[in-house]
């Protein structure tokens, strides 16, 4: 048998016979699965990450605000356009709503 030849489990056998191997529609539904299966693990971990986050952020602007200021109530929030870039940011808030900037906790607050 020369290697030209092949063999009879494989005559008459097209690779590919020029149509898909899936029909469209599973395609279209496989592609829906995983794309709804990223988001499914990318999104509660992107809101456990910023809950975390959130929580750091506010127990070090809680203790900062204790420690500096008399009878101020803790603000914390993120901001992208903050003065120094996008940070998390603690301020007090006085018994007048007026809001003075403790300082920057950072991009990851820690």
């Amino acid at each position: 048998m020369s290697h030209d030849e092949d063999p009879p489990e494989l005559r008459g056998y097209v690779p590919n016979d020029d149509r898909p191997l899936r029909h469209p529609a599973t395609l279209r539904i496989m592609r829906v699965v995983i794309v709804l299966g990223v988001i499914g693990l990318v999104v509660p971990s992107l809101y456990a990450t910023i809950a975390l986050q959130a929580r750091t952020a506010a127990a070090l602007c809680d203790r900062a605000t204790a420690a500096g200021t008399i009878d101020a109530e803790p603000v914390t929030r993120f901001e992208l356009l903050g003065p120094a870039g996008p940070s998390w940011y603690c301020y007090a808030r006085d018994f007048g709503g007026r809001e003075l900037l403790i300082g920057s906790l950072g991009l990851i607050p820690g």
